[in-house]
């Protein structure tokens, strides 16, 4: 039976192995997945009536604001390699975040969500820099069924229509820079940091970069407006919930597995929608599928010597 350090060192290393908390870190995911679907929409409301660095960092401060609340009787504990690790990961956010947030003030809430997607792909790349072992063969069939899947959710017009503008080309690095967030957290996951800990560093780290930005940026503090303080509340409490929730998680889901199970968030918007009434042409329904076959297809071994000598 492993222990919980094997656990996490085989989990680091990307590979399947036996789950000591079975199956809740997937669900956990799952619902991650399920909660990031609305976000793009309601960041795009929020801008008309902030700018992106003041959004991004009421954002975050909020988020880690309530982290450091949640996990009071943790941060004591708080030592220097959780410093390191969240630092690194929140200055990898701010990128990120900054991007996207910026980018939704020239294109769709549905542009910013498919180019984001971008992601799908390019995390079993980065893990393979990071760990030096390709992903299994189950790995890249789960990321390819879940990539085409997301194309035939969105709809082949995000691909003919999209122009390589300032707005796409920041989501674009942004979507890279998020690939590379999600192989981090894998990464850190080892046996003497604290996830929870961690958390709360790097959330503090996007929201305090982006208000030291501001200035640089020549952004002012907005007036107040329920417009953007409504929200900032409601992705401060989001954002605080799935963070905490991922860093735990990918503990034991390796990067590629993780990423097959994020590109599941259109999925649950698509279902939100068909809930509220609206119709799902056939093309999102064989792309939803394909996305559950991803998430099925990466579990698979196939072959023991491919299942033990690559990472998953």
């Amino acid at each position: 039976m492993l222990n919980e350090a094997s656990v996490m060192e085989a989990a680091r290393a990307g590979g399947n192995t036996p789950r000591a908390r079975g199956f809740l870190p997937e669900l956990v995911l799952i619902i991650t997945a399920a909660l990031w679907g609305g976000t793009f929409l309601v960041v795009q409301l929020a801008e008309q009536h902030t700018g992106t660095l003041f959004f991004v960092a009421a954002r975050f401060l909020t988020a880690g604001g309530l982290t450091c609340l949640l996990f009071a009787r943790a941060l004591p504990g708080l030592n220097r390699a959780e410093c390191v690790a969240g630092g690194v990961i929140g200055v990898v956010m701010f990128g990120a975040y900054t991007l996207q947030t910026w980018g939704l003030r020239s294109i769709s809430s549905s542009q910013s969500a498919f180019i984001t997607g971008m992601y799908v792909p390019v995390v079993p790349f980065v893990q393979w820099l990071f760990s030096k072992r390709a992903p299994r063969l189950a790995g890249w069939l789960g990321i390819g069924c879940a990539f085409c899947g997301l194309v035939l959710l969105t709809g082949w017009r995000q691909i003919v229509s999209l122009q390589l503008g300032a707005g796409e080309v920041g989501t674009l690095i942004a979507a890279a820079l998020i690939a590379l967030e999600i192989v981090l957290v894998g990464y850190f996951a080892r046996p003497g940091l604290d996830s929870f800990r961690m958390t709360v560093v790097q959330l503090l780290v996007v929201g305090v970069l982006a208000l030291c930005a501001m200035p640089l940026a020549h952004e002012a503090v907005p007036v107040f407006s329920w417009g953007w303080a409504l929200p900032v509340l409601a992705l401060g409490g989001l954002s605080a919930v799935i963070y905490t929730a991922m860093n735990w998680a990918q503990q034991t889901v390796s990067p590629t597995r993780a990423t097959v199970i994020y590109a599941g968030e259109p999925v649950w918007a698509g279902l939100v929608g068909w809930l509220a009434g609206e119709a799902l042409p056939m093309r999102a329904l064989v792309g939803a599928g394909l996305v559950v076959l991803g998430v099925l297809v990466s579990e698979v071994r196939l072959g023991k010597k491919n299942a033990g000598d690559n990472a998953g």
